[in-house]
């Protein structure tokens, strides 16, 4: 598929409120067409120290949300909760298809420096829709530039949600921007807003120019259209990854 178009919601989270949450997701994307909706990390929550007391089996009433919305989307829907899975607790991305069917992603770099006390991940998860190789992130990961690494040019689009507090505002914006320049891919960073949290969502191009951003401490969905020829053009013009180390 030449274009992909997304949308992203930077919600402001209720939380601990799984039933408000979802409300607003369903009224913001209602009357909205996408090929993927894009929530922020631990949409139905929030990020906190309630984290593992709210986490939910892997066929809980969070998976039956997002299956119920890319059912009736007819299009990709991504968003991140906890999940326990056995004896761990993972912040896991779910990648959810029309079908109902899904792939996951488990965060590889939880913030053990707040509240993230879960199991990291160990697998990459690269996924393909329409024709694109997507590749997901959760926040903190966005920190770690080997383990986003697009040496083979495995993927055309970096997908990151987040809840990226205000007071690490900086940070955020530049490493997205670092990121789509030095893998040579697009990136769609997705923020939360509220109490510490100021979004700066965005969808950023290849040369780390943004394409698309959301208003700060705003709640807003906002829509971009990628294309791939473009993506592909400009590998093949500047192919910057066969020099790389």
């Amino acid at each position: 598929m030449e274009n992909l178009r997304i949308a992203f919601f930077q919600l402001g989270i209720e939380k601990n409120n799984p039933v408000a949450n979802y409300q607003k997701v369903e009224d913001a994307f209602n009357n909205v067409e996408a090929d993927i909706f894009v929530v922020p990390e631990t949409f139905n929550v929030g990020f906190g120290p309630d984290m593992k007391a709210m986490a939910e089996e892997q066929n809980g009433p969070t998976l039956q949300f997002a299956i119920n919305m890319a059912s009736s989307k007819q299009a990709l829907f991504v968003g991140t909760w906890v999940v326990c899975d056995g004896d761990m607790m993972h912040n896991r991305m779910h990648i959810v298809k029309p079908d109902g069917s899904y792939s996951y992603y488990d965060k590889r770099h939880p913030f053990h420096l707040g509240f993230e006390d879960l199991a990291a991940g160990n697998g990459k998860g690269t996924f393909i829709w329409k024709g694109w190789n997507i590749r997901p992130a959760i926040c903190y990961d966005l920190r770690f530039p080997k383990w986003l690494r697009n040496e083979t040019l495995d993927y055309d689009l970096l997908l990151v949600c987040a809840n990226w507090p205000t007071s690490r505002r900086e940070a955020w914006t530049t490493l997205l921007k670092a990121r789509a320049i030095e893998n040579e891919s697009y990136v769609v960073g997705v923020n939360r807003v509220g109490k510490d949290y100021v979004g700066d969502s965005a969808a950023i191009d290849y040369k780390g120019f943004p394409i698309t951003t959301c208003q700060s401490g705003k709640e807003e969905v906002a829509i971009v259209d990628l294309n791939l020829s473009e993506l592909h053009d400009f590998r093949e013009r500047w192919p910057f990854y066969k020099d790389a180390d």
